[in-house]
């Protein structure tokens, strides 16, 4: 195993952390966990040299935190630092803080290295922020409940920078980013700023929820080109790991297969191993799949307001990021489901006005691909 720095509070930490959020099933039900198959495969990583594992208070219905809490009975604890996240977004009132530590110190069973913040964006920081999570926490913390404070992220670039800038002591940042998310969310730029300002930074998708592994036809040419072969999975988790301002990439791994895998694959890993010319060619895999996008949107946003209210670039997004990574299923979840496009927002709204036709610098034909979205994304007469 290869470890790295984490931020600074001087420990090295695994290339490869455990992500508790995909544990083996025994049916479809997310709350049904394969139990002993949990706890052997996160056994196997400990032992086989990581030392971060993630969880967090709604993963397979609270199952995830009293199974890691059993994996981690007969010295494994001591092996390793323990990750957990309050889910901001369910906060009510200030007295919930204590509800739901609580209630996670209970499932776990053992104490907690590092504390976020779960799934922050603007409008939940702004909630808990005002009121006093972040002097709870520091009481808290006086208190030995848990160690360090961090956050989990999915918004925009502002949204992060603030949040960031916002508390002058958080230890780590937990972010969504591989060679597709350059640009999304937080993205390189938002990396490199988490880690100018001491932040150890905790990669979470680094294969886009597997999507990466399943390279398509036009991206398996890519690889396949390569003078020094790779999977896709490992070219995924390389170009993570080839960053120095990442401290870890997290994997959520289902299958004891993954887990052998990915600890291999991480012993592989470095800051600065890859060449210009394999750095050239994973964005060259890039560009293969954005090319598998059936709408040529740049998200310049020319296009916006519109007069109906609907989210024209965010749609398109969503319908061409089902295609590209042939998901539907998590494209219909973005587009209708909890956190996703409002009723008024979706495509079916659009009164082919007209407007967007004239704004549209790349002429996009929009009235035609917002009815093929729908058609995919929508509710299902």
């Amino acid at each position: 195993m290869q470890y790295r720095d984490f931020g600074k509070l001087g420990w090295k930490v695994s290339a490869l952390g455990f992500g508790a959020m995909r544990l083996p099933l025994k049916d479809k039900e997310p709350a049904d966990v394969d139990e002993p198959e949990s706890i052997r495969m996160i056994r196997y990583a400990i032992d086989h040299g990581v030392n971060y594992l993630d969880t967090a208070y709604p993963y397979h219905g609270g199952n995830s935190e009293r199974i890691v809490g059993r994996a981690l009975k007969d010295g494994y604890r001591e092996k390793m630092k323990l990750s957990t996240k309050m889910p901001a977004r369910m906060v009510e009132s200030a007295s919930d803080f204590d509800r739901f530590l609580n209630e996670q110190l209970e499932r776990l069973d053992t104490k907690i290295d590092f504390y976020l913040l779960h799934g922050l964006n603007g409008q939940s920081w702004a909630k808990v922020r005002d009121l006093g999570v972040l002097r709870w926490a520091e009481g808290a913390m006086a208190e030995g409940r848990f160690d360090y404070l961090g956050f989990s992220f999915h918004d925009n670039l502002e949204a992060f920078k603030s949040i960031v800038a916002d508390y002058d002591n958080w230890a780590l940042c937990q972010v969504q980013y591989n060679y597709m998310d350059v640009e999304y969310q937080a993205g390189t730029e938002g990396v490199k700023y988490a880690a100018d300002r001491g932040l150890a930074v905790v990669v979470m998708e680094p294969l886009r929820g597997g999507k990466l592994a399943r390279a398509p036809e036009q991206v398996a040419s890519v690889w396949e080109s390569a003078p020094q072969k790779r999977s896709a999975v490992e070219w995924a988790l390389q170009w993570v790991w080839d960053q120095p301002e990442v401290s870890l990439a997290l994997s959520g791994m289902s299958a004891m297969e993954q887990v052998v895998e990915n600890v291999d694959i991480a012993t592989r890993s470095g800051q600065g191993q890859l060449t210009i010319d394999e750095l050239a060619l994973i964005g060259r895999a890039r560009e293969a799949y954005r090319g598998l996008s059936p709408v040529p949107c740049t998200s310049c946003g020319y296009c916006m307001p519109c007069p109906g209210g609907v989210d024209i670039p965010r749609i398109f997004q969503i319908y061409n990021e089902s295609m590209m990574y042939d998901d539907p299923r998590t494209g219909r979840f973005r587009y209708r489901g909890p956190g996703g496009l409002k009723e008024e927002e979706r495509a079916d709204q659009c009164t082919e006005c007209g407007e967007c036709l004239e704004a549209c610098p790349q002429e996009i034909p929009i009235q035609d691909w917002l009815k093929k979205a729908h058609e995919l994304l929508g509710p299902k007469e």
